[in-house]
């Protein structure tokens, strides 16, 4: 049985980690609220470009790498986006396990893997199990804060990548937010571009889907200026959907944290002082036996 000493030393260390935890998830609380209004906000304009993109490359027959792709699809880069801190419950773990089921999915079928981490935590896991495939890791996207040119200089990287022919597909993989309990991890094919996708994606508004419209220029020049734009903005909204998601998942594993830090010090509290109680009879037994002994 652990001594009084110990007890009380190791309910001090668990009131310190709950104080800790607890900051966290108000810190964790403040950041979400602006992480998910810009995550919303990104929605509409993400999903309208894809729709407006599916639409012109129905209609035309136009012969673009980014829309027709190489004619191959045995290099698959698969462009992960992570967290670069841990302490939120399974938002990286869910978002490596599904890079890493891809991963292995590609290689079961003869293809080749490369990865691109956007985030520590996923560089960590690839260049564990991969670390061969690693072509390149971005950190700190979200210092001083993550904004639009940063998911701008990334598309860029990949559209070089794509052109010196380092891959064939390219599939982002991030986590998009719902609510700060359910984040649902998704793989969004970036290169080429996939209109079946931007159909699906764009039901609900089938009405303007639908719509026929005229294009000047030609639907060629429009999809040549449009493709490596949308793949900035499909990135950018990744990313915020990542951010929120993040936030949203560190404030529920905070919660339960300070929760359980609080059940841990209650059942500590309740042995100390049954065994300080114990310690007690002992020595007025010892004091009793002793006085009747003489």
């Amino acid at each position: 049985m652990p001594s009084l000493k110990d007890l009380k030393d190791r309910i001090a260390s668990v009131n310190s980690t709950r104080k800790i935890t607890s900051a966290m998830k108000m810190v964790a609380a403040a950041k979400l609220r602006r992480a998910q209004e810009q995550a919303e906000a990104g929605r509409p304009y993400a999903e309208r470009m894809r729709t407006l993109l599916a639409n012109l490359a129905a209609g035309s027959h136009a012969n673009l790498a980014l829309l027709q792709g190489t004619g191959s699809e045995q290099t698959q880069l698969i462009v992960l986006a992570t967290a670069d801190r841990g302490l939120a419950g399974g938002f990286n773990t869910n978002l490596i396990r599904e890079a890493l089921r891809q991963a292995r999915a590609h290689l079961e079928a003869g293809r080749q893997v490369k990865f691109y981490c956007l985030g520590r935590k996923g560089a960590v896991a690839v260049r564990r199990d991969y670390p061969d495939a690693l072509l390149k890791v971005v950190e700190d996207l979200d210092k001083p804060r993550l904004g639009f040119d940063k998911a701008s200089a990334i598309a860029q990287d990949l559209l070089s990548l794509f052109d010196a022919k380092a891959f064939d597909v390219a599939t982002l993989i991030y986590a998009e937010f719902h609510s700060a309990i359910s984040q649902e991890v998704t793989p969004l094919r970036l290169i080429p571009f996939r209109p079946d996708e931007a159909e699906d994606d764009s039901q609900a508004d089938s009405g303007a889907a639908a719509t026929l419209h005229d294009y000047e220029p030609n639907e060629a020049d429009i999809l040549a200026d449009l493709l490596p734009r949308n793949i900035a903005v499909q990135i950018y909204r990744g990313l915020l959907e990542n951010a929120a998601s993040e936030q949203g998942a560190r404030m529920t594993a905070m919660d339960n944290a300070t929760r359980n830090a609080g059940d841990m010090v209650g059942q500590l509290t309740l042995l100390y002082n049954r065994t300080r109680q114990a310690q007690i009879t002992k020595e007025l037994i010892e004091i009793v036996s002793g006085a009747e002994a003489l």
